[in-house]
Protein backbone atom coordinates (compact mmCIF):
# COMPACT_ATOMS: atom_id res chain seq x y z
CA UNK A 1 0.00 0.00 0.00
CA UNK A 2 1.71 3.40 -0.89
CA UNK A 3 1.64 6.08 1.49
CA UNK A 4 0.60 9.80 0.91
CA UNK A 5 0.66 12.91 3.00
CA UNK A 6 -1.91 15.28 3.19
CA UNK A 7 -0.86 18.61 4.77
CA UNK A 8 -3.85 20.64 5.43
CA UNK A 9 -2.28 24.11 5.84
CA UNK A 10 -0.48 23.00 1.84
CA UNK A 11 -4.60 22.10 0.96
CA UNK A 12 -6.51 25.32 2.47
CA UNK A 13 -3.62 27.78 2.53
CA UNK A 14 -4.12 29.23 5.58
CA UNK A 15 -3.37 28.15 9.09
CA UNK A 16 -7.28 28.65 10.02
CA UNK A 17 -9.44 26.17 9.05
CA UNK A 18 -13.10 26.73 10.12
CA UNK A 19 -15.48 27.18 7.11
CA UNK A 20 -16.87 24.17 5.03
CA UNK A 21 -15.64 25.10 1.81
CA UNK A 22 -12.36 24.36 3.08
CA UNK A 23 -12.94 21.32 4.29
CA UNK A 24 -14.41 20.05 1.29
CA UNK A 25 -10.70 20.49 -0.15
CA UNK A 26 -9.59 18.53 2.22
CA UNK A 27 -12.64 15.74 1.90
CA UNK A 28 -11.77 15.71 -1.88
CA UNK A 29 -7.83 14.95 -1.38
CA UNK A 30 -8.84 12.00 1.16
CA UNK A 31 -11.14 10.84 -0.68
CA UNK A 32 -8.99 10.44 -3.69
CA UNK A 33 -6.44 8.42 -1.52
CA UNK A 34 -9.22 6.04 0.24
CA UNK A 35 -10.41 5.17 -3.60
CA UNK A 36 -6.37 4.39 -4.56
CA UNK A 37 -6.29 2.69 -1.15
CA UNK A 38 -3.23 4.63 0.07
CA UNK A 39 -2.24 4.66 3.43
CA UNK A 40 -2.41 8.73 4.59
CA UNK A 41 -0.94 10.50 6.84
CA UNK A 42 -3.06 14.06 7.56
CA UNK A 43 -0.66 16.73 8.76
CA UNK A 44 -1.97 19.72 11.32
CA UNK A 45 1.27 21.34 10.74
CA UNK A 46 0.95 25.10 10.88
CA UNK A 47 -3.10 24.71 11.67
CA UNK A 48 -4.00 27.04 14.64
CA UNK A 49 -7.21 27.31 14.39
CA UNK A 50 -9.37 24.13 13.66
CA UNK A 51 -13.38 24.01 14.18
CA UNK A 52 -16.05 21.50 14.09
CA UNK A 53 -17.28 22.67 10.86
CA UNK A 54 -14.14 22.38 9.03
CA UNK A 55 -13.75 18.66 9.95
CA UNK A 56 -17.27 17.76 9.67
CA UNK A 57 -16.62 18.11 6.04
CA UNK A 58 -12.82 17.15 5.74
CA UNK A 59 -13.37 14.01 7.57
CA UNK A 60 -16.91 13.42 8.91
CA UNK A 61 -18.25 13.44 5.71
CA UNK A 62 -15.92 10.38 4.78
CA UNK A 63 -18.03 7.73 6.90
CA UNK A 64 -20.65 8.49 4.37
CA UNK A 65 -18.95 6.63 1.80
CA UNK A 66 -16.51 4.51 3.62
CA UNK A 67 -16.02 1.45 6.53
CA UNK A 68 -15.08 3.04 9.00
CA UNK A 69 -12.46 0.39 9.62
CA UNK A 70 -11.28 1.10 6.08
CA UNK A 71 -10.57 5.11 7.33
CA UNK A 72 -9.29 3.78 10.61
CA UNK A 73 -6.53 1.44 9.11
CA UNK A 74 -6.54 3.63 6.17
CA UNK A 75 -5.92 6.86 7.80
CA UNK A 76 -3.63 8.57 10.94
CA UNK A 77 -3.26 11.92 11.76
CA UNK A 78 0.08 13.80 12.77
CA UNK A 79 1.53 17.69 14.21
CA UNK A 80 -1.76 18.41 16.30
CA UNK A 81 -2.24 19.10 19.50
CA UNK A 82 -4.18 16.96 22.42
CA UNK A 83 -7.42 19.93 22.38
CA UNK A 84 -7.55 19.15 18.31
CA UNK A 85 -6.92 15.43 18.40
CA UNK A 86 -10.29 15.30 20.66
CA UNK A 87 -12.44 17.42 18.28
CA UNK A 88 -11.42 15.08 15.54
CA UNK A 89 -12.67 12.26 17.94
CA UNK A 90 -15.95 13.84 18.13
CA UNK A 91 -16.73 14.78 14.99
CA UNK A 92 -15.35 11.08 13.90
CA UNK A 93 -18.10 9.24 16.32
CA UNK A 94 -20.87 11.83 15.45
CA UNK A 95 -20.21 10.80 11.53
CA UNK A 96 -20.33 7.05 12.29
CA UNK A 97 -23.62 7.33 14.63
CA UNK A 98 -25.19 9.69 11.85
CA UNK A 99 -24.06 7.47 8.52
CA UNK A 100 -25.04 4.57 10.61
CA UNK A 101 -28.79 5.83 10.51
CA UNK A 102 -29.17 9.42 9.70
CA UNK A 103 -33.50 9.45 10.08
CA UNK A 104 -32.85 7.81 13.31
CA UNK A 105 -29.83 10.75 14.65
CA UNK A 106 -32.28 13.69 13.03
CA UNK A 107 -35.26 12.15 15.39
CA UNK A 108 -32.70 11.99 18.16
CA UNK A 109 -31.26 15.53 17.89
CA UNK A 110 -35.10 17.01 17.16
CA UNK A 111 -36.24 15.71 20.46
CA UNK A 112 -32.85 16.91 22.29
CA UNK A 113 -33.85 20.20 20.76
CA UNK A 114 -37.59 19.64 20.90
CA UNK A 115 -38.37 20.15 17.62
CA UNK A 116 -41.21 18.31 16.55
Amino acid sequence: MNMVKVNIYTIVGDPICASPKDGDKVYKELKKALIQEKQIVVSFLNVEILTVAFLNTAIGKLYGEFDGERIKNSLSISDISDENKLRIKRVVDTAKAYYKDPDQFEKSINKIMKIE
